[in-house]
């Protein structure tokens, strides 16, 4: 029976859909993600060239805009709904993006909350139990996102995020067809195991004749949960999926701050261990930096832990 494993863990929440052992979904939701559906206290923003209508919370946080009301003026306050998590692409973060709403200000719904609402059942998992989720497969899962190398029965996926669209590179041997086909199913399982939304492109093997390419888009049909819009399998063997982006993938927030992804790891598997293990520890210098300049985290840590820990550079 499928059920869904949660983590409260420093600085981020972890959660994983499980079916059979194996990991169909995962999610990670750092602390302070202003969530879709937040409705917040903002200002409208200067207006600036090259830049559409934004808001000002007041914090100093920059939220795009959908669109300003006519007549507004600058400075004027707003009530504005977060449509649109902040995205980490290569050598920039996009904004937040709301839209303005007469609502009054609420939190949104957090990982928790959304996993809940789907109906499965959720086990909270604790630092003492054993580790479910290693068990499913989270480092496996961490690791396809991180390098993007994920293999099929048949061949290989090469999972590429760019700030345009992931894009998807099938590798394999034998009969093209088949081979297009099963990539087809694990492409989908990777687009739903890893949070994929936008455009994200496919380049299937180049398959000769209209009936092995609708053959291969009918299987991604399959495959792949609603909503979504997607082109024909072309000549050349490429194939676009649109679906909803309301968040960052796992790839993008992997790769986006690589460094803080590790620190947050590295506090994890500290958490984890023993009573009574040394609380000294040794660990690359980028991660030590990282982890001494959020005193939030050690403090979790400590109080979590009921000792005070030292990290020290390798």
């Amino acid at each position: 029976m499928p059920e869904w494993l949660y983590e409260a863990g420093i600085g981020e929440a972890r959660a994983a859909l499980v079916d059979s052992g194996t990991i169909v979904e995962a999610a990670i939701e750092r602390d302070g993600t202003l969530a879709v559906g937040t409705v917040v206290a903002a200002r409208l923003g200067e207006r600036r060239a090259g830049r559409s209508a934004h808001a000002v919370l007041p914090d100093g946080t920059e939220v795009d805009l959908v669109a300003a009301p006519p007549g507004t003026s600058q400075g004027a306050t707003l009530s504005v709904r977060i449509v649109r998590e902040s995205l980490i692409e290569p050598g920039r973060v996009k904004p937040p993006r709301g839209m303005v709403t007469n609502d009054s200000p609420l939190p949104g719904p957090d990982l928790r909350t959304r996993i809940e609402a789907t109906g499965i059942p959720v086990r909270r998992l604790y630092p003492h139990d054993a580790d479910a989720l290693e068990a499913a497969g989270w480092s496996e899962t961490l690791d396809e996102a991180i390098t993007g190398d994920i293999a099929f029965p048949g061949g290989m996926l090469r999972m590429i995020p760019t700030p345009a669209m992931t894009l998807f590179d099938v590798d394999g041997s034998g009969a093209l067809e088949p081979l297009a086909i099963a990539a087809a199913g694990a492409v989908a399982s990777a687009i739903v195991r890893h949070g994929i939304g936008g455009s994200i492109g496919i380049d299937f093997p180049t398959l000769p004749g209209k009936a092995p390419r609708q053959a291969v888009a009918a299987a991604i049909d399959v495959a792949l949960p609603l909503p979504f819009e997607r082109t024909a399998v072309n000549g050349f063997g490429f194939l676009q999926i649109v679906r909803l982006r309301p968040r960052p993938s796992l790839p993008e927030l992997l790769r986006g701050d690589p460094v803080g992804a590790a620190a947050l790891a590295a506090l994890r598997r500290i958490e984890r261990s023993q009573p009574g293990s040394h609380p000294h520890h040794r660990l690359p210098g980028a991660i030590v930096a990282r982890i001494g300049g959020e005193p939030a985290w050690t403090a979790e840590l400590a109080r979590r832990t009921g000792v005070l820990h030292r990290m020290e550079p390798v």
